[in-house]
């Protein structure tokens, strides 16, 4: 009976941290389509992000980042919840220029990578099918 019991327990043990390390795990959809729903344009183009191909070479933090409770840029930490980019960058926050709008902050965020990697991955077709 005991050791029933104390094998019962290890097994339990598995399970429990067993599904723990696939929620942790959970990074999100592989592919996301990116379109503002705030500021939205006169002619909206939707933009095809495939999150899995970026998640296999660069870290999370790389894209991501969260605020403080003064609306400061901080950098994301592991585990860290992730909001919609636009709820901060939208005409309305009051953010500099470059990153005033979602849309501003996605291209100044993307396309400078994009440069540094390719310049054939800055234009505007690959993102924008």
């Amino acid at each position: 009976m005991k050791k029933l019991l104390v094998c019962g327990a290890i097994l339990a043990a598995f399970f429990v941290v067993g599904s723990g390390v696939s929620f942790a795990s959970d990074k999100g959809p592989a592919e996301i389509t990116l379109e503002s729903t705030i500021d939205t344009a006169k002619k909206p183009k939707p933009a095809t992000f495939p999150h899995a191909e970026h998640q296999s070479r660069l870290a999370c933090g790389d894209c991501h980042h969260g605020k403080d409770a003064d609306g400061k840029k901080i950098d994301y930490v592991e585990g860290q919840e992730i909001g919609k980019c636009e709820s901060c960058h939208n005409k309305a926050a009051g953010m500099p220029k470059k990153v005033a709008s979602y849309k501003d902050a996605a291209h100044a965020l993307c396309k400078d990578c994009h440069k540094q990697q390719d310049a054939k991955l800055a234009k505007c077709n690959v993102c924008h099918k």
